[in-house]
């Protein structure tokens, strides 16, 4: 059973449609993330679920409780929700000690002194801080400031955990590293975690499940690998990663997949075995599409293999080395198109080279 239940979630701001019927289901322990471009809907639906803004319609559930109901009259008060949230500037109080920091939510649920302080230094304990306690928080650095802020939202024990693009504030290196130590510190906790963020590879990282959202609706659910690689929408493919594509034409259609002739390359029909969800029951013989495949998953060879199908020629351009991969220009008939391989497969500018698409890997879709 769901442990948050999003139904019908609207929010308008004047003429803007910020959050346009919004329904997800979240389990109980699970990491659940809000993915999406600036504008889509995903910071106000977390403020909705916290209670700091107010839906126009919609229901939201906690467990069975009904927190949040437009229709009903219902609003639960942010602070009876359960609910812990680390905000994007972390919030936290300049003139206060990281003790006194963590304890304000004890504070303001009249808890003794002792029992302030047990929780305090065990939720401190909890994020990497033991020691610390009386450290000005504006002595801390920005990831340290990051972990005060998530005691302080763990230290009432709360049911949900709203993180509101907690990472964005650190350099790239710290925030690899933060990115282990919270998808740790939830699984060591067990709390529910509803997640915000504009980040691919966040996203992709931390989560269980991810919600990518789009001028306020559900673009695409499922498990990282899932809306990966196996897409629903133009936009749910092309905003999670790069995509390597053609233009084709489907010449057969039956229960093991499509054959497809690329446009204006002299190369066999390609065979595609791959979930294409935008063609489903669209009559696709003879129909103009668009062949995707995410280039790291294109292998590269110098010579074309016996037997092998979907193998395309192709030349070499350009190369710039990144460090742990390289980054190939390649001549696709008359087009240019980019291509990685790991840094222990080096190639030479000009050079012939053929390129081998998995079958199962590639989708299709429309092009118009």
């Amino acid at each position: 059973m769901s442990f948050v239940r999003i139904q019908n979630l609207t929010r308008r701001f004047g003429e803007v449609l910020a959050v346009d019927r919004l329904s997800l289901e979240i389990n109980e322990g699970e990491f659940f993330t809000l993915l999406g471009s600036s504008g889509c809907g995903k910071t106000t639906t977390l403020r909705m679920v916290g209670g700091l803004e107010k839906p126009d319609a919609g229901e939201i559930y906690l467990g069975e409780r009904c927190i949040v109901s437009h229709r009903q009259g219902i609003f639960v008060k942010p602070e009876r929700r359960d609910m812990g949230m680390v905000f994007q500037s972390y919030a936290l109080w300049p003139h206060m000690t990281v003790f006194e920091n963590v304890a304000y939510p004890l504070k303001l649920r009249r808890m003794k002194r002792p029992a302030i302080r047990e929780k305090v230094l065990a939720a401190l304990e909890q994020v990497g801080l033991a020691g610390l306690e009386e450290r000005p928080a504006t002595a801390l650095s920005g990831g340290q400031q990051q972990r005060v802020a998530l005691a302080r939202a763990l230290v009432f024990s709360p049911r949900v955990l709203l993180l509101d693009e907690p990472l964005s504030n650190l350099d790239a290196n710290l925030r690899e590293e933060m990115r282990r130590e919270l998808k740790a510190l939830q699984r060591r906790v067990g709390v529910t975690v509803l997640f915000v963020t504009h980040d691919q590879m966040e996203a992709l990282s931390l989560s269980d499940r991810i919600a990518i959202m789009n001028r306020g609706r559900l673009e695409q659910l499922g498990a990282p690998e899932e809306v990966y690689y196996r897409p629903m929408t133009p936009f749910a493919r092309d905003f999670l990663g790069k995509v390597f594509a053609l233009v084709g034409k489907i010449v057969e259609a039956n229960d093991e997949g499509f054959q497809v002739t690329l446009k204006d390359l002299a190369a066999p029909p390609f065979r595609v075995r791959g979930s294409c969800p935008a063609l489903e029951g669209a009559g696709t013989t003879g129909k103009e599409v668009m062949v995707a495949i995410r280039p790291e998953q294109i292998a590269l060879s110098n010579s074309a293999a016996d037997g092998k199908r979907n193998v395309l020629p192709v030349t070499l351009q350009a190369c710039q080395f990144l460090g742990d991969r390289y980054e190939y220009t390649v001549a696709v008939g008359s087009e240019s198109r980019v291509l990685t391989t790991p840094a222990s497969q080096p190639l030479k500018p000009g050079e012939k080279i053929y390129l081998e698409l998995d079958p199962e890997s590639i989708t299709l879709w429309p092009t118009a």
